[in-house]
């Protein structure tokens, strides 16, 4: 028997527009990267480093859905979790599931790990991270390529993110639409028992203002000497 579908809120408009900066950033990072087009690279990577930060801090303080402790789950969950979708197959769910949480944590901190070595990465032509005089010649030519590998695993995580998303579109998740409207449609037996209207979603205002202060300190500190470059 057809189930009735309720539209819940899932996702506020920071955590969407994080997610779809991020995807364009990182395909700019790859585009500017490859094109050898290095102060742009930098100034995107910086622009990344002011979403990463705001994602940082809004999963402490954000929209409840958004929060790491509404989708980071105990290893047990996640094997629970995975035990209940062999048997059942995929079923739809309040935000990140236990599995696509790990997914989000794990990029996160790759992302991490690729704008820190950044810093102090070099081209060995022209282009130097601005913390690149603070280590030794090897230390930065580690990190360089430690820079280069992290971006092929960032790569292949963002693939097996794709085909995860769409293995749940086909299977009826449609966890694509919600990220682009913030809302999914849920059968009414999935919103039993966990109250929807409940889901507390924090003023957009309070992350204007996070993205303000760290975005003027990234640009003062970190863009403006790449931007008087160009």
């Amino acid at each position: 028997m057809e189930q009735n579908l309720v539209k819940v809120k899932v996702w506020d408009i920071p955590t969407r527009v994080f997610h779809w900066g991020m995807l364009c950033l990182l395909a700019g990072l790859w585009w500017t990267a490859d094109a050898g087009e290095m102060e742009w690279h930098q100034i995107l990577a910086y622009g990344l480093m002011v979403l990463i930060g705001v994602r940082l801090i809004w999963g402490f303080i954000g929209s409840d859905t958004a929060k790491f402790s509404h989708f980071v789950r105990s290893p047990k969950t996640v094997l629970n979790y995975l035990g209940k979708t062999k048997r059942e197959g995929i079923s739809t769910s309040l935000g990140h599931n236990p599995v696509g949480g790990y997914m989000v944590v794990t990029l996160i901190t790759l992302i991490c790990v690729q704008l820190g070595t950044g810093l102090f990465a070099t081209d060995e032509i022209f282009t130097e991270g601005p913390l690149y005089g603070l280590v030794s010649s090897d230390t930065a030519s580690w990190l360089t390529w430690l820079h280069k590998k992290n971006f092929d695993l960032i790569l292949i995580l963002a693939a097996v993110h794709v085909l995860a998303v769409g293995v749940h579109m086909i299977k009826g998740d449609k966890i694509l639409g919600a990220m682009f409207s913030g809302y999914k449609k849920l059968p009414e037996s999935k919103v039993a028992g966990v109250n929807a209207d409940d889901l507390a979603f924090a003023s957009v205002i309070k992350a204007v203002v996070i993205a303000a202060v760290i975005g003027a300190l990234v640009v003062n500190y970190l863009m403006l000497p790449v931007i008087d470059m160009l």
